[in-house]
């Protein structure tokens, strides 16, 4: 059998990076702008993840687990970060 185009660690990486972009870290991929903090989401694409995490559990490999770990936390950190920000210079999109 050949191998997936889409792996699951990829599939990880890339709901992290559309979470990113909704935290304003990376610029609009279609505008390359960067757009506005959108915490709602954000915090969509991290309860996606935490729903993946809870789905698989015990079907992972041992590094896919530790991916989607660091991933989840990773995110929480920067949602917590982006809430304590809320004040600042962007104009922040609220769920």
């Amino acid at each position: 059998m050949s191998e997936p185009l889409l792996s699951f660690t990829s599939f990880v990486l890339s709901l992290a990076s559309t979470a990113a972009i909704h935290f304003g870290d990376l610029p609009d991929p279609v505008s390359g702008e960067p757009g506005d903090v959108n915490l709602a989401g954000a915090v969509q694409m991290i309860e996606i993840l935490s729903l993946l995490e809870r789905k698989t559990k015990g079907n992972l490999t041992a590094e896919e687990r530790q991916i989607l770990e660091q991933v989840l936390y990773e995110l929480r950190l920067r949602f917590v970060e982006a809430r304590e920000q809320m004040d600042g210079g962007k104009r922040i999109v609220e769920p």
